[in-house]
């Protein structure tokens, strides 16, 4: 018997998408909210992008590497590149430019993946200073120390910016999600959880470590492509390995293993990082350390982060929505009778 399409989360999951995607925009065109304040939402999707990237391997591979950013520089030049010097629209340009990103993966998960703890994120760390160095010399694709400039419609339209890296990050959590609930993401998460138990089961450990690791290079090169769109400027220090705490910062503080939560917490750490920027002068100089003092405070009450390894449910949400409605209905009848 054919398993029944969930019609009714499909629908709800699409509708919230679309309200994701359409409500910051409307808000802008009827000037309820500025400019500035859809750009630090279209920064904070793609922080959160690269946030579901580093939990993809940290929470969901059990691996911890520092070297995302390495991917997101790739991302990065790799769009420039295949779309002002080959001319490539701008939507392939963006694909390839995450296609040579896994490529670049998947090179270095063969080697790296054979490590584990301390020893895969040293090496990883180093994987992203290599990849600084090399575009500080590689000019003719990076433009050297100085960045390459990149212009495009996303730099001056805050509103389609927004639109577009809500839309992609829709979709590569929805897709992510469904992922993870497949027979290769429960084995990725097997692996996580027991090596020797997975092994012992036939499950190929390398193989799926592999899968993981790849996949979150390919998240990371979207993300990279989309921040190249958005600034329109892009230096080699982006590949530094301080981008990469700041999205594993991002990971812990939602909680590792939960994708949502890495959401959430990228546009509340990105929201914040702006908020202070308006400070008193005289405190202009603590900002970083106010900030530093949130995530303190944050890891000593609450270790496990906002959600922890739960996920956020919109059904659910619905749901309790849709129950809570019922439940007032019926005291009034209840009181009318």
């Amino acid at each position: 018997m054919a398993a029944k399409f969930p019609v009714r989360s499909t629908v709800i999951l699409t509708v919230a998408g679309i309200f994701a995607v359409a409500l910051p925009i409307l808000l802008h065109s009827f000037y309820i909210i500025d400019a500035y304040t859809v750009l630090i939402l279209t920064m904070g999707g793609i922080n959160a992008i690269m946030a579901i990237s580093v939990n993809t391997i940290v929470g969901i591979t059990g691996q911890l590497s520092l070297g995302q950013a390495g991917f997101l520089a790739i991302g990065a030049y790799g769009c420039i590149f295949f779309n002002l010097d080959m001319g490539l629209p701008l939507p392939v340009a963006a694909l390839l430019g995450a296609v040579v990103a896994t490529i670049a993966g998947f090179l270095i998960g063969f080697p790296v993946l054979k490590l584990t703890g301390d020893y895969l994120a040293i090496v990883t760390l180093g994987f992203g200073e290599i990849i600084r160095v090399v575009f500080i010399n590689l000019k003719s694709i990076s433009g050297g120390p100085n960045g390459r400039q990149f212009t495009t419609e996303l730099k001056f339209n805050n509103a389609l910016a927004y639109g577009v890296v809500t839309l992609v990050l829709v979709v590569i959590l929805a897709l992510l999600q469904n992922f993870l609930r497949s027979t290769y993401g429960r084995a990725i998460k097997a692996c996580r959880e027991d090596e020797i138990a997975a092994d012992s089961n036939g499950i190929n450990i390398f193989r799926y470590k592999m899968i993981g690791f790849v996949t979150a290079a390919f998240i990371a090169g979207i993300g990279g492509a989309l921040y190249a769109m958005v600034v329109g400027m892009v230096l080699p220090a982006a590949a530094q390995f301080l981008r990469s705490i700041d999205y594993l910062i991002f990971v812990v503080f939602g909680g590792m293993g939960s994708m949502t939560g890495s959401v959430l917490a990228a546009y509340v750490l990105t929201a914040l990082q702006e908020v202070l920027r308006f400070l008193p002068r005289g405190l202009q100089d603590g900002r970083l350390i106010f900030y530093a003092f949130i995530l303190i405070l944050m890891m000593l009450f609450r270790p496990q982060g906002l959600l922890g390894m739960k996920e956020f449910s919109f059904v659910r949400t619905w749901d309790a929505f849709v129950a809570l409605l019922k439940g007032k209905n019926r005291k009034k009848e209840a009181s009318n009778a």
